[in-house]
């Protein structure tokens, strides 16, 4: 038994890792682009910021279709029904071209309209409108990576993903700086180069793991719906999840904007550095679905049991860490990024708080993936729901709007939040209701 338990640490591990290096690729993607046009102004910062929040919001309605072909295909690789899973992967394959095209027209038929309705200034717009267009015109390869991601995750492998993104960001730093700048004989386009250098990039990556999907990607012309209603089934709650998070993120932040220029720099900062526990948290809770997924596929429920728990022991050790870190540490860690006493001051306080949240977050974020690799997405929806619309918002807005109390009240409902949040989930996966799910059939 101990050298079961033995194995499956090590598998956690060997999947979580790339996951986590993965994300950290995708984030610094975006940082990168923002600090290669620094040398040309504020404005073209703000506007390539403008351009990278929109996209951002459109791929998240994409998040559904990743995760459903998770699922999906992790499960029927862990009933050995490969060719089935190679099936899913090609309705998925065609589904994700469907959703970017759409994506595609709609981004560059409302971009203006978005960037008008968020408040930017005539000459952000006139920056950002461009960039966003081009952003726009090559989403689909950013569709792609996700899901040609998923679908290698969903068979265990998590390295070649990993490969792809460091393929993408080593790609996107050798076109863009000669593109932004005019270097090397190439034109300066400016924040346009820094768009055409995205596309190049996501191109190159897209190419890269569709040829280390093309065994398993066996033309058909074989049309199973019970694959598109799955997708339906598992993937929806997982998009409407991410858009009531993303919604309750933006009045929360709206509220933290009522205390001023100071209390939201700490508030962005602070965020910024409590990011870095994430990505083991998301690492740990992609293996999680993975591995649980395939062994529900393969009907081995004790040894999902053990994977969760597994997952949850060391992600709650890694981040329990970085907590501690966060807490004792905090004015090192702000003035890394910033030189404002009164940032920093007010940025240890939420530093501290955020430490506060790191077990709490840690087992929702695993829990969650524990239960997406079974196809209980829907509960996941609720419980998201409920933590940020019936006790986040609430609780920062009577703090905040209606009695004027310091901000940190406003970011303590943070951790009430995530401690609901957390009982649900432990509440919902103890009551293996999650054993009756048939995602596949």
């Amino acid at each position: 038994m101990a050298n079961g338990v033995s194995q499956i640490r090590k598998s956690v591990m060997t999947l979580a890792l790339p996951v986590t290096v993965s994300s950290l690729l995708q984030r610094t993607e975006g940082i990168v682009a923002v600090f290669l046009v620094g040398g040309l102004g504020a404005i073209p910062i703000a506007a390539v910021g403008l351009g990278q929040l929109l996209a951002f919001i459109a791929t998240t309605l994409v998040s559904g279709l990743s995760v459903g072909t998770n699922v999906v295909v992790a499960q029927l690789w862990g009933a050995r029904r490969r060719q089935d899973a190679g099936q899913a992967a090609r309705h998925f394959l065609g589904l994700s071209v469907a959703v970017s095209l759409t994506l595609m027209t709609g981004g560059i038929l409302l971009n203006r309209f978005a960037m008008q309705l968020l408040g930017a200034a005539p000459d952000v717009l006139a920056l950002a409108l461009p960039y966003s267009t081009l952003i726009f015109l090559v989403i689909p390869f950013t569709v792609f990576l996700q899901v040609l991601s998923s679908i290698l995750q969903g068979t265990g492998d998590t390295k070649t993903p990993m490969y792809a993104m460091i393929v993408v960001n080593l790609l996107h730093v050798a076109v863009a700086y000669p593109l932004i700048y005019g270097r090397w004989g190439l034109p300066a386009l400016g924040v346009k180069g820094a768009a055409v250098a995205v596309g190049i990039a996501e191109a190159v990556g897209t190419l890269y793991l569709a040829i280390r999907c093309r065994p398993l990607l066996r033309p058909s012309t074989h049309l199973r719906v019970d694959f598109i209603r799955t997708i339906w089934q598992v993937g929806a709650p997982v998009s409407g999840e991410r858009i009531v998070q993303q919604a309750g993120i933006l009045i929360y932040t709206k509220i933290v904007l009522l205390y001023g220029t100071v209390s939201y720099a700490a508030h962005q900062v602070g965020l910024s550095i409590e990011s870095l526990s994430f990505l083991p948290g998301y690492g740990f809770a992609i293996a999680a679905a993975t591995m649980v997924g395939q062994s529900i596929g393969a009907g081995k429920y004790t040894r999902a049991k053990l994977e969760n728990w597994e997952a949850n022991r060391m992600a709650t050790l890694i981040m329990s860490v970085m907590g501690l870190v966060f807490f004792f540490f905090p004015y090192a860690l702000l003035r890394a990024f910033t030189s404002d006493e009164a940032v920093v001051e007010l940025g240890t306080v939420f530093l501290k708080i955020v430490a506060l949240l790191q077990i709490p977050l840690a087992l929702t974020m695993v829990l969650a993936g524990s239960l997406r690799g079974a196809g209980d997405t829907h509960f996941i929806m609720v419980a998201t729901t409920i933590g940020m619309w019936a006790v986040r918002v609430p609780i920062a807005f009577v703090a905040g709007v209606w009695l004027h109390l310091d901000v940190s009240y406003v970011w303590l409902a943070m951790i009430a939040d995530w401690t609901l949040r957390m009982a649900l989930m432990l509440w919902r996966y103890r009551s293996e209701r999650w054993r009756t799910i048939q995602v596949i059939r």
